[in-house]
């Protein structure tokens, strides 16, 4: 019987087998286009598989999955991905108009927009935000993307705001019609002596060269005859807008960047008219985030020499990405071409095609090989060395804008204890109270960021403030990594300070002075035998 059993199964397995070898064996005949291939296996899961599939996000992950065997910077974007993507080139988005910072389970406002609804209706720097519309805020230790998405909304709309303000016994409440709120390019500008002047640019957007050239006309009545541009971790944003704020800096016919790629014509961007930025002596500040247009300008000043580049080398982002947006809102943004500076070197990095998790390790692999403290650590290829087009000094491609002045990374001031400090947001909590108690006498005899940059120094009353606050937050107190870090901790409570005090309050002035890469770039351009010697080419 056992046996009878045994030859039936066998005769079951054989016959199996033999069905599903016939499946697999179906004569090949002619080749068939990939896009039709694709099609078909869609139809297959979809009239076939044993469960329900989601076509679009069956779809969806095909897309992502094709992209991925390409370069690092071809992607896929969902239509709220997409959104999200946009609105920091197009320089707006529509919401109630504050800068906030979620401390514990508590949203503080730090600033309003000016002209915003915010500040329209009243909202004060150091109000509580308690709720929006239905959604309580407060107590609920939110994330700050998810407070974002109930205070944003589309223009016109409307959101109810209930705020706690320390010197009222009641929530206020305050009816608030969103609108569109600029995002800012440039987020400082201010003269660091009687001639030499600084600009920090975070992005380039729709409005960076307008807004640029707004804050030195500003600043060149004030006496700016050299300046400091600060691309430092600028990840990049339009084509259209580095190259135009790069034409602000040369003169007609100079070239700034092009582009070639397989399916496109090369296309040259040359300067049109001499730049309006009056300037005699320029430095650039970049580091090892400063990317894509970012790299564009950059290479443009330094391959004109028209100025000098102080820092650390960036990123290596020579990729174009055109959008190809679908009906749906989702969007491809596919490379299509490499970007060339003027001598004609392609500043991408090196990429293994699929590869995307190594691309990512780079920066880690430059921490470990000790190129962010050490100029010779860096690997300089030979054979993609290019020349600049008037003192002919040698520049090399291969990945990234090499500085003509190094800079180390300096990692000396921090310690695990400021770390927590300021993870933990205690430095932000004390100036929230601090400021809160006395806001109308710091005003009073600091009327303005000019006067309180000059002259507030903080006291041992504020260094006990602190101290404390770290305390109440679950960081004891270490005196040895305070003394470290006492600096740095100072200037980042007086920075905060700013910001809340005084409309575009400018933060980094406070920080700026411990800033190595700031330091020797207000150092070179200072030092005219210096800045022209190395603008030669002359290193020594």
């Amino acid at each position: 019987m056992k046996k009878l059993i045994y030859v039936i199964l066998l005769a079951v397995g054989i016959l199996v087998g033999a069905v599903s070898t016939m499946a697999l064996r179906s004569p090949a005949t002619e080749q068939m286009p990939p896009n039709q291939k694709l099609a078909i296996a869609t139809q297959i899961i979809e009239n076939y598989y044993v469960e329900d599939v989601n076509s679009d996000t069956m779809i969806q992950e095909a897309i992502i999955a094709m992209l991925k065997t390409l370069d690092p910077h071809s992607a896929y974007s969902t239509p709220a991905e997409t959104q999200e993507l946009n609105q920091p080139l197009e320089g707006k988005f529509s919401g109630i108009g504050i800068q906030f910072n979620m401390l514990e389970d508590t949203v503080y406002v730090i600033q309003t927009t000016p002209g915003g609804p915010s500040e329209k209706m009243g909202i004060r720097p150091g109000d509580r935000i308690i709720s929006a519309n239905d959604t309580v805020i407060a107590g609920k230790k939110m994330i700050n993307s998810d407070i974002i998405k109930v205070l944003r909304g589309p223009k016109g709309s409307v959101v109810n705001v209930k705020v706690k303000r320390a010197d009222e016994p009641e929530l206020i409440t305050f009816r608030l019609v969103r609108d569109d709120i600029p995002m800012y390019s440039v987020d400082a500008a201010y003269m660091v002596d009687d001639s030499t002047a600084y600009i920090s640019v975070t992005r380039f957007a729709e409005s960076t060269a307008a807004e640029v050239r707004q804050a030195a006309d500003s600043l060149a009545r004030h006496g700016m005859r050299n300046l400091v541009l600060d691309l430092s971790s600028n990840g990049g944003g339009y084509l259209g807008s580095a190259y135009e704020l790069a034409s602000e800096f040369l003169q007609k016919g100079d070239p700034v960047v092009f582009t070639k790629g397989l399916h496109t014509r090369p296309t040259y961007f040359n300067v049109e008219r001499t730049g309006s930025i009056p300037v005699d002596r320029l430095v650039v500040m970049v580091d090892q985030y400063s990317a894509s247009a970012a790299e564009i300008l950059s290479g443009a000043i330094q391959e004109n020499d028209r100025g000098l580049i102080v820092g650390r080398r960036t990123f290596g982002k020579g990729l174009v990405q055109r959008p190809f947006p679908f009906p749906d809102g989702s969007m491809i943004r596919l490379t299509v071409s490499r970007y060339y500076t003027p001598s004609g070197r392609c500043i991408q990095k090196p990429y293994a095609k699929g590869k995307g998790e190594e691309y990512l390790l780079d920066m880690l692999n430059r921490y470990n090989s000790g190129e962010l403290w050490h100029e010779d650590s860096i690997h300089l290829d030979k054979s993609q060395a290019y020349y600049t087009l008037k003192n002919k000094r040698t520049v090399y491609g291969g990945g990234g804008i090499m500085p003509d002045l190094f800079v180390p990374v300096d990692t000396s001031r921090y310690t695990p204890y400021y770390r927590d400090l300021v993870a933990k947001g205690a430095i932000m909590k004390y100036v929230v109270n601090y400021i809160e108690n006395n806001r109308e006498s710091l005003l009073k005899k600091y009327p303005t960021e000019e006067a309180f940059a000059k002259n507030f120094v903080p006291g041992q009353a504020n260094i006990d403030g602190i101290i404390e606050q770290g305390t109440a937050a679950g960081v004891p107190f270490n005196q040895e990594q305070w003394n470290t870090s006492k600096d740095i901790l100072l200037a980042i409570f007086k920075g905060l300070m700013t910001r809340d005090l005084y409309e575009n309050g400018i933060y980094v002035r406070s920080t700026n002075p411990l800033s190595n890469d700031f330091n020797e770039a207000v150092r070179l351009i200072n030092d005219p035998k210096r800045y022209y010697r190395l603008l030669e080419g002359v290193k020594k």
